[in-house]
């Protein structure tokens, strides 16, 4: 278990209360309708963030256990499934969980890959109480934890309150201090973390009875704190986003920081004004905690800060995600589990693959580019780097030689995924946006082409070396006269490595 320190339970400090309203209060009373238009209805009311971090708790426990508090508030607002990170960016350990959850940032930014945090990139990349309080100061911020790093360490001195619970006391000395500032005082963000979950994870494992055990107790002090909130005097005039979330899972024998899909696995919970009730979206990332949090207490997010996260109150359509619901089970694979659905060659409207040049044979999953999902793809063989994919949200497109050439096959991976026709400016420039991930091996290579109203595609760029999951943005030369641009994204090689392309977008510069 993670040593604690001990701090005394400090006094009360309040602050004078401030009335702001949501950022999203011009396009909610433009939408008129939906969740934008329950923003506008709760923008006269004060702006509140609640963060309870569960370490090491896995969703489908949760949905196994005896959790009435977790399982109203799944009712009430989205629930989120989701995955992180293994090595090389960074082992599945609460160290680096927590500072991407925190932060708003992966590990390839903040730079925190272990429990000792050592290299931390805090300074560069603050936690999100501190980014609120750089942004509003008169904000009252409040955090505690049952695992002292985080207090010590991650949050930063410029928060009003940290508060790192003594040992002795645990999850039941944070869950009193958080109902104590909750019912006495007048915070604007707050932040708590339960420890116990993990520690009957790594003493007794997910599967057993003792960890069921221990998401009961840990739900009935998410009760409390809960309760906590609404039974503020306040409350009616107070708009509450509250989020619930985990660092990583656990295997079924116990413990985490390896690259199984379970120790992968982590999730929100989230109510709030912008959410529908019983909501499930698949295209949430840890980073979004903070993005969402500062986003809610009406705290722009400036690009400047390089967060990856972006709120989940204003959700990013894309067309891939469409697919879910077409997915299909797997066919040559076999370390994939049976009944997972997770890949179609069938594109979005639109949308179309080029297979023309494409070699015979091969596993069929990834004959040519194919859409598919993290839970899926990364079962298809571990710890080949394709846990870093991090960037990618949903279900995105890959080109995957590799495992393509892992049943006999003839000729090469050939194969063009091509956009629809997005709508330019002729004689102006666009901007190319998309998210990728790109693990390279000669003679493999990697092409972006554009071409205009279907005239001859042109190379715009090229690759042909490892390049990290990233957005890129290319600046395209519009010629004059043209009203549409369609993209192109050729991958071939043969029993060589892959490339992911998500989010695809043509805008204006």
């Amino acid at each position: 278990m993670p040593v604690r320190t001990s701090a005394p339970l400090p006094p009360e400090d309040p602050v004078p209360h401030l009335s702001r309203r949501s950022l999203l209060l011009s396009a909610a009373v433009a939408a008129g309708a939906g969740p934008l238009a329950a923003v506008a209805r709760a923008a006269d009311r004060t702006p509140k963030v609640l963060v309870i971090g569960l370490d090491g708790a896995l969703l489908s426990r949760i949905k196994d256990a005896d959790a009435p508090h977790l399982k109203a508030l799944m009712a009430a607002g989205l629930t989120a499934p989701s995955s992180i990170y293994a090595d090389p960016l960074a082992p599945t350990l609460s160290g680096p969980g927590w500072s991407t959850i925190i932060t708003g940032v992966w590990p390839d930014k903040h730079n925190v890959k272990d429990n000792a945090f050592t290299g931390a990139r805090f300074t560069r990349y603050p936690d999100f109480l501190t980014r609120a309080e750089t942004a509003k100061p008169a904000l009252s911020t409040y955090a505690v934890a049952s695992w002292a790093p985080l207090t010590d360490t991650v949050f930063s001195a410029k928060v009003d309150t940290r508060v790192s619970t003594p040992s002795a006391e645990y999850d039941t000395g944070t869950t009193s201090r958080a109902v104590a500032r909750l019912r006495d005082g007048d915070p604007d963000a707050v932040f708590v973390h339960l420890d116990n979950i993990d520690h009957a994870g790594h003493t007794y494992g997910a599967a057993s009875p003792q960890y069921l055990d221990a998401l009961h107790g840990a739900d009935a002090q998410v009760g409390q704190i809960v309760a906590a909130v609404r039974a503020r005097p306040a409350y009616a005039a107070e708009d509450w986003l509250i989020m619930v979330t985990a660092d990583h899972g656990h295997t079924d024998a116990g413990g985490h920081g390896g690259s199984t899909l379970q120790e992968r696995q982590t999730f929100l919970i989230a109510t709030g004004s912008a959410l529908a009730p019983g909501s499930v979206r698949h295209d949430v990332k840890m980073p979004d905690v903070a993005a969402s949090a500062l986003a809610h207490l009406g705290i722009p997010l400036d690009p400047g800060w390089g967060l990856d996260g972006r709120p989940v109150q204003q959700p990013v359509p894309d067309d891939f995600d469409a697919l879910r619901g077409s997915l299909a089970t797997r066919v040559d694979e076999t370390g994939i589990p049976a009944a997972l659905a997770g890949f179609t060659h069938t594109p979005p409207p639109g949308w179309s693959v080029d297979n023309s040049a494409m070699g015979g044979g091969g596993v069929t999953e990834w004959r040519g580019w194919s859409f598919t999902t993290d839970e899926f793809w990364t079962q298809a063989q571990r710890d080949q780097n394709r846990e870093s994919n991090i960037r990618a949200r949903g279900v995105f497109a890959v080109a995957d030689g590799d495992e393509w050439a892992d049943k006999p096959y003839t000729g090469t991976f050939d194969s063009t995924l091509v956009s629809p026709a997005y709508p330019v400016t002729g004689g102006g420039t666009a901007v190319l946006t998309y998210t990728t991930y790109y693990r390279h091996e000669s003679p493999q290579k990697g092409e972006v082409l554009v071409s205009y109203d279907g005239g001859t595609p042109v190379s715009v760029r090229t690759y042909t070396a490892d390049v990290p999951s990233r957005t890129e943005t290319v600046t395209l030369q519009v010629p004059a006269g043209a009203t549409s641009a369609r993209v192109r994204f050729r991958y071939t090689g043969g029993n060589n490595w892959y490339w992911v392309i998500d989010g695809v977008r043509i805008g204006t510069a």
